[in-house]
């Protein structure tokens, strides 16, 4: 059970999620999924999350570097890579290619992911590429 559980969410991220085949979520995703704050997300709203990051960053790709597996919980850590291409909470698109870390923990229950968190250093990544300032 362990190593299916990471294989499919490796595959989810690193296929699923990198090839833009958002027509297969609902195979990956269960349709009573919750997010890290207990919000019912569902496979609508994991794609509708997708399309929002894919808009940003439309060439993006999602590597996954290391996992754990524990009681049907995935800690998977990440790099995702995509160039920036359309505004993101105010802050105007570079055309420049990022690199993003992070982690996303999911839970896999009957082969789908019925529970997703996760966090993405999107701090480190604006501020390498002065997209940000920090305040004096």
């Amino acid at each position: 059970m362990e190593n299916d559980s990471k294989e499919i969410v490796r595959r989810f991220y690193e296929h699923i999620v990198s090839d833009n085949l958002l027509d297969q979520i609902a195979d990956y995703v269960s349709e009573d999924c919750i997010a890290g704050n207990g919000d019912h997300i569902g496979a609508d709203g994991m794609r509708k999350h997708l399309k929002a990051v894919r808009n940003t960053y439309p060439d993006y790709r999602m590597r996954i570097l290391r996992q754990f597996e524990n009681n049907g919980f995935v800690i998977s850590e990440f790099i995702m890579e995509g160039t920036f291409m359309n505004e993101w909470m105010g802050i105007k698109p570079t055309g420049k290619r990022l690199s993003i870390s992070g982690i996303n923990i999911d839970r896999i229950a009957n082969g789908k992911i019925t529970e997703h968190s996760g966090y993405a250093n999107t701090f480190e990544a604006l501020m390498e590429n002065n997209l940000i300032r920090p305040n004096s």
